[in-house]
């Protein structure tokens, strides 16, 4: 459908005088972008409906996608760039005499993810609908996202996210696909017709409501839907919760994202939000397969579930309790079905990341689904005991040790279990899942992650999306190996000062906003260096901050000599309970402070720690940045996609030989990167051997003793606490994460990085051949992957190739 400007001007008008009696000139940013946002949603309705309705005649296969999180960003500007009218809107917009720009701000960033996790399942839902693959997501509506971080003297506090306190312009209410949930009580099996069934009582039950979000795909004409379920009471059970702590029960399921689990009301509410979501989405898929009244032992050639990382795990057993006391299935038909059915998608290397609930939890909270799990274990375990023996049968089991192991059940109870990089997916067959490994060696798969280049490059970084038209043409924005083409560029002057223009006025932009937001006046010809990422100490932002110390020590101790002006730019919130990682963030921002306002220092020195990262800052950063902070310990990042977005965007990497820095090194070549520090390899053989000693290489590094020092004897004010915290876990108790041992390989790849930013031509010659070569890190090529080697879905774009 081709938009014309005159025509959605007159729309557009219409529109916003139909929702709020004003013109456009008195309406407010935000009345003008809810109305833009309801003209956008009809004019991609219709494809909404085609698209529904084709599935449905055709009986294709779809994907269902489950994750906790889903980190979206503003949608509007990707809504318009999708439908193929962002330029025709803007100028209509313009030529009304509004400020576009100001209407895009108008819209919330809703934080309904916690960073690469929530962010990667977003490029997903983009990439699935962009390949024309049938596919939603299912996931939470969180009343209020993680959580708005706030500075006040250097900590973080975290103040509620209300992002739908004005509404949500982009979802549907579905209450007529409501479901309910059923949670507590007892059960008891009972004979009925010869059939055992579950009797239940005292449980309690929670309504589900669906609220659908259209997932445009790339000027395709195809809509898919991203589903989030809020959780309100039974209309037929009011008088169940009357009282003010019942109801409370109901809204606190669907309120907020990661609820504080340092405690046990908070696990307990972890818990439920995860079997709400799981029930809510897996009787919902049934629903709709009924629909096609096909037999429900086929329903693995209609249907693929994905377990985005293990919270959604317990679609397992719920999908196995619908096919049983539901749907009257023999549990062999339940089972063969579900592990066709399920995939799953393992995110982390750290086994205390890899969740595990008490069976006391289980039994109060879902008894109908322990007794599953407590069956699926039994039989796993009578199986294998006489394949595999006592220890790698044990060792598998999903209930161990009085808890109930998630990752054990995702495994068991799918047919694919992939990792998300290279080194990621050796880590976990070798180390971490070792035993499954050896049970089920056909199951594992890798599937390194992606970034959508819509938003990261088209959206985000519209200049240098210009650029690259200019240069190759614009078939890339469909088939990223395009980006290629680049290479071709590298060695011509023209087109490398034409980067390094694109470049400054990016970082003058962001500039602009620094001095705006924080009163700080930073350089734009100084190095952009940038690490935006949650804030753990396995990605060592810790070891970013003593490298900013020993530049500030040498900064004091020679005031004239020449140095390569930086400014370290940070994004990272930690978690409300994660102690530690505030502590991390409280010494990086009372660095900032003393470095910002000593006048020895000047611009050599800028410190800058941007308050509530998420979508919208990473789009303002990004495209600003020189440097990309890549620097978690190795074997400890499962992937990373920060480093993919930064990449795209021209920055230069430092990097362990983490994640997916090893793919990125593999493409740009290790001239184009610089690396440091020990190797997964090595850092196993410490664990093996146990000789690290942080305390003897502190002892035997004057300039690492200088460094640490300044944490404990006042030279960084106002830290007394969090310096001596950290300055023991480096020294006394012997640097988990080997930031000491990292120190000084670090310290000499960032003078390299000096010199050759002393060379601009050479530098945007290497930042223009990261970009020829981030294609391949694009999520439409991850998801080809996953649709042709894990869920066997077909794309309904025929010139679509899915290999």
């Amino acid at each position: 459908m081709t938009l014309q400007v005159e025509e959605f001007r007159k729309d557009y008008e219409r529109v916003v005088k139909g929702m709020y009696g004003l013109s456009v000139e008195e309406a407010s940013p935000f009345q003008l972008y809810n109305a833009l946002g309801a003209y956008v949603k009809s004019f991609a309705g219709e494809h909404w409906s085609r698209t529904k309705t084709e599935y449905e005649k055709k009986q294709v296969k779809q994907l269902y996608y489950f994750s906790m999180e889903f980190l979206p960003g503003r949608m509007l500007k990707s809504n318009l760039l999708n439908l193929g009218i962002l330029d025709v809107v803007r100028e209509g917009i313009e030529d009304i005499g509004l400020d576009f720009h100001s209407i895009v701000q108008a819209e919330e960033d809703p934080a309904l993810g916690n960073g690469g996790l929530g962010r990667l399942a977003s490029c997903f839902m983009d990439s699935i609908a962009s390949l024309g693959i049938p596919g939603s997501g299912s996931g939470i509506r969180y009343r209020y996202g993680l959580f708005q971080q706030r500075f006040i003297d250097g900590h973080q506090v975290e103040v509620p996210d209300n992002w739908l306190r004005n509404g949500n312009v982009w979802e549907v209410r579905k209450e007529n696909k409501a479901v309910n949930v059923r949670f507590g009580g007892q059960v008891y099996m009972a004979e009925q017709k010869g059939r055992l069934i579950p009797v239940y009582e005292n449980t309690r039950t929670i309504l589900a409501v669906p609220y659908d979000t259209a997932m445009i795909g790339y000027q395709n004409e195809l809509v898919n839907n991203l589903r989030l379920w809020s959780a309100e009471i039974p209309p037929e059970d009011y008088v169940h919760y009357s009282s003010i702590s019942a109801q409370q029960e109901v809204n606190q399921l669907t309120e907020v994202l990661y609820p504080d689990d340092s405690n046990y009301e908070g696990r307990i509410l972890r818990l439920r939000q995860e079997y709400f979501l799981c029930s809510a989405g897996i009787q919902s898929i049934v629903r709709y397969y009924k629909k096609l009244q096909l037999p429900l032992t086929m329903i693995a050639e209609k249907v693929a579930i994905h377990i985005n990382d293990t919270h959604p795990a317990l679609c397992i057993p719920e999908f196995i309790r619908i096919l049983i006391d539901e749907e009257q299935l023999t549990w062999e038909q339940a089972w063969e079905s579900c592990k066709k059915v399920m995939s799953y998608t393992n995110h982390t290397i750290m086994q205390e990341a890899m969740e595990k609930w008490p069976i006391e939890m289980l039994k109060a909270e879902v008894p109908r689904i322990y007794q599953i799990i407590e069956e699926i274990n039994r039989r796993h375990i009578e199986k294998k005991l006489p394949l595999y023996g006592e220890e790698l049968t044990y060792q598998t089991a999903i209930i161990r040790e009085g808890v109930v192991n998630m990752a054990h059940m995702a495994i068991i109870g799918s047919h694919s279990v992939n990792g998300v990089a290279q080194l990621h997916t050796t880590i976990l067959k070798n180390e971490v899942l070792k035993p499954f490994y050896e049970m089920y060696p056909t199951r594992f798969n890798n599937k390194t992650n992606g970034i959508t280049q819509r938003r990261w490059l088209q959206l985000a970084n519209e200049e240098l999306t210009q650029l690259i038209d200019e240069k190759i043409g614009t078939a890339w924005k469909k088939k990223p190996s395009e980006l290629t083409i680049l290479k071709g560029f590298v060695n011509e002057d023209e087109t490398l000062k034409q980067l390094e223009d694109v470049k400054l006025r990016n970082k003058k932009r962001f500039a602009r906003y620094v001095k705006e937001k924080m009163d700080i006046t930073i350089d734009p010809n100084a190095i952009f260096d940038v690490q935006i990422k949650r804030l753990h100490a396995y990605k060592r932002q810790l070891l970013n901050a003593l490298h900013i110390i020993s530049r500030y020590l040498e900064i004091k101790e020679n005031p004239n000599a020449a140095i390569q002006p930086r400014v370290f730019i940070f994004g990272a919130k930690a978690a409300p309970s994660y102690l530690y990682a505030k502590q991390i963030i409280k010494l990086i921002n009372a660095i900032a402070e003393l470095v910002n306002n000593d006048p020895d220092v000047g611009d050599k020195l800028k410190v800058v720690f941007v308050e509530n990262y998420g979508v919208t800052l990473a789009e303002l950063i990004i495209p600003a940045a020189d440097v990309s902070e890549q620097i978690s310990l190795a074997s400890k990042e499962a992937s990373g996609t920060s480093n993919m977005k930064l990449m795209a965007n021209g920055a230069l990497t430092v990097a362990t030989l983490d994640g997916a820095n090893v793919e990125i090194r593999n493409y740009v070549g290790e001239e184009n990167i610089f690396l440091f520090g020990l190797t997964s390899q090595e850092v196993y053989e410490y664990y093996e051997n146990g000789t690290y000693s942080s305390r003897q290489i502190f002892e035997s590094n004057p300039r690492l003793i200088k460094v640490l020092n300044t944490l404990i004897d006042g030279t960084i004010p106002d830290i007394q606490e969090e310096g001596r915290v950290i300055f023991d876990s480096l020294v006394q108790y012997n640097d988990e994460y080997f930031v000491l041992k990292d120190f000084e390989e670090y310290i000499s790849v960032q003078r390299e990085v000096d010199e050759l930013y002393q060379d601009k031509q050479a530098w945007y010659r290497k930042s223009l051949w990261n970009i020829a070569n981030s294609g391949p890190f694009s999520a439409d090529f991850t998801i080809m992957r996953y649709a042709d080697e894990i869920w066997k879905i077909d794309s309904q774009m025929p010139e679509i190739e899915l290999s």
